[in-house]
């Protein structure tokens, strides 16, 4: 089962990005997998390659100079 998070840009880090696991996919400590960095500002989405979570801005949602 896939799960699709919606971030607004202040759920961004100083880098446009977020850490997978994230709490905001309500990951447990028994589905964590390494803790990979997903760039969501460059495209306002990213996929976790470990669990297929998917990330994406919500519509309206802009990162400070990425549109």
């Amino acid at each position: 089962m896939t799960h699709s998070v919606e971030l607004l840009a202040k759920d961004l880090n100083g880098h446009g990005g977020v850490f997978c696991p994230s709490a905001k996919a309500d990951m447990t400590l028994w589905n964590s997998h390494p803790k990979v960095y997903l760039d969501v500002a460059k495209t306002g989405q990213a996929k976790c390659p470990y669990c297929g979570t998917e990330f994406h801005l919500k519509a309206g949602e802009h990162v400070g100079g990425h549109h």
